[in-house]
């Protein structure tokens, strides 16, 4: 089938239909296999029951349903989850991405150990749940957020899941899902595109959390093409990711990001449950979008997609600058910074960014001080540190002390802000924005501070010339207008 336009939103064709089903009922030494009953909607099957192809679970609020599916052109079988009641299938996870079966042979059981496993013909195990605990009474269920999970049956306990789907995403975040990290665990939630559309294995694009626990680096989120950095969010400065001023409170979801010693994740919910919205990481386009499905047109709509701009691609400034979309050329060195190659420069080759106008000397770091840029998407916080407990007198003083630490800012600005970040070496991919950007607080040389106030106090200088010179006009103007009459 040829793709639509409205597969650009994330939308895969079904191929459920064709495959005749015997079901077999038989023992067996190791095991028994009861076909699910025909005619009623299930969301559960439990020990010694499987389903087969052509059978499906649907959870108990019918929004979500786990099958056997055949995406795009493509003849191979695959065990997912979609939405029930979308007219064109939308898959948001797929159990064995890279291992599909060629025929209708597929089906999913618990066998006689308690472990669940996909098995095509012969019984060779396709995939498998990773659960290192094993339940009395286990059961497979399908929840009515999407989420598969595998649980004892007399514990409905969401923090005893032994296996849940939610912690391994294909290319979607659904409501409800954590994209980010379980330290206690090492257990890591990214999204990872499908290939194509007819090959769900993962492809060239991933979004998820990045960051290093062990030097205690500031944790942002990051589209990356194969191993290379795509789009950046910026960090979470405690009320938006830093490179997304527009992620404000609105009436379609509320979100969240949770930054503690066991768990680093954003999570978001939809406030009215009967909307449908995901998030999706799409390898035909190389956005990452939040979809919402929109009834009166049967279609999903963009809600918003990164990136969204040439200024959110990473590093298009290359170091030391900052990107203005509203200019021409978007891209300018930072202020006590000038290009590398002038030449390449002037072409619109900012590949290899600007340096400093006057070198730092860590000799006299005491007479070193910062300038303030406001309205700022702040660098990427891969060689960073943070600390928030610090206020941001001590963040600074921490800089100082450090003749590696270009610049700081609150990690959390919030109320008064609070907490502390401080970067090291080159600063890379800052963006400039008109509204509800960040302060950063960039190291320089004495000379450059010197420089720097002498041009505001010529600024200050020539608004309060300006602004006298235009009170002696009216005052003049007004005086003639009473002589006259």
């Amino acid at each position: 089938m040829t793709p639509t336009k409205t597969k650009l939103f994330g939308e895969r064709e079904n191929r459920l239909g064709g495959f005749s089903q015997v079901c077999n009922v038989r023992k067996r030494e190791e095991e028994r296999e009861i076909c699910l009953e025909t005619g009623k909607n299930v969301d559960s099957i439990s020990q010694f029951k499987s389903l087969t192809d052509g059978r499906t679970l649907v959870s108990k609020g019918g929004t979500f349903e786990l099958g056997f599916f055949t995406p795009g052109n493509s003849k191979n079988r695959y065990l997912g989850i979609w939405y029930k009641n979308i007219p064109v299938q939308n898959v948001v996870w797929v159990a064995n991405r890279c291992n599909p079966i060629n025929n209708s042979s597929g089906s999913l059981i618990i066998n006689s150990t308690g472990n669940v496993v996909l098995v095509s013909q012969n019984k060779s195990v396709v995939w498998s749940m990773s659960s290192t605990i094993q339940a009395e009474k286990p059961i497979v269920e399908l929840l009515d957020s999407g989420n598969l999970v595998l649980r004892d049956e007399e514990d409905t306990n969401s923090e005893n899941y032994l296996w849940q789907s939610f912690d391994y995403p294909s290319d979607t975040l659904l409501a409800g899902m954590k994209m980010g990290w379980d330290l206690r665990t090492g257990l890591k939630r990214r999204l990872s595109a499908w290939k194509s559309w007819d090959d769900p294995c993962p492809g060239d694009f991933t979004y998820g959390i990045e960051f290093d626990p062990k030097l205690h680096t500031f944790p942002e989120a990051y589209i990356r093409k194969g191993s290379a950095k795509f789009y950046r969010s910026g960090p979470w400065n405690g009320l938006r990711f830093s490179g997304s001023p527009e992620q404000k409170s609105n009436p379609l979801y509320g979100f969240d990001f949770v930054y503690n010693d066991d768990e680093v994740y954003y999570i978001y919910d939809l406030r009215n449950k009967t909307v449908i919205s995901r998030i999706v990481m799409n390898e035909t386009t190389s956005f990452r979008q939040r979809l919402t499905w929109i009834e009166a047109n049967q279609s999903w709509r963009a809600y918003s997609s990164v990136p969204r701009d040439d200024c959110d691609k990473y590093g298009v400034c290359g170091v030391n600058a900052n990107c203005f979309i509203n200019e021409n050329p978007i891209c300018q060195c930072l202020r006590g910074f000038k290009p590398r190659s002038q030449e390449k420069w002037d072409l619109m080759d900012w590949s290899e960014g600007c340096l400093r106008n006057i070198p730092l000397s860590c000799k006299d770091k005491s007479t070193d001080g910062f300038i303030k840029f406001s309205g700022l998407k702040v660098p990427d916080t891969t060689h960073t540190w943070v600390n928030k407990s610090m206020n941001l007198k001590e963040c600074k003083a921490k800089c100082l002390s450090n003749c590696s630490c270009m610049a700081y800012t609150n990690s959390d600005i919030s109320g008064q802000g609070s907490g502390c970040v401080i970067w090291f070496g080159d600063l890379i991919d800052i963006r400039a924005f008109p509204t509800f950007g960040q302060d950063l607080f960039i190291r320089m040389q004495h000379s450059e501070l010197g420089k720097a106030d002498n041009k505001i106090r010529s600024t200050v200088i020539a608004v309060v010339v300006i602004g006298g010179v235009c009170g002696m006009l009216l005052l003049g103007y007004f005086i003639c207008r009473r002589c006259s009459k």
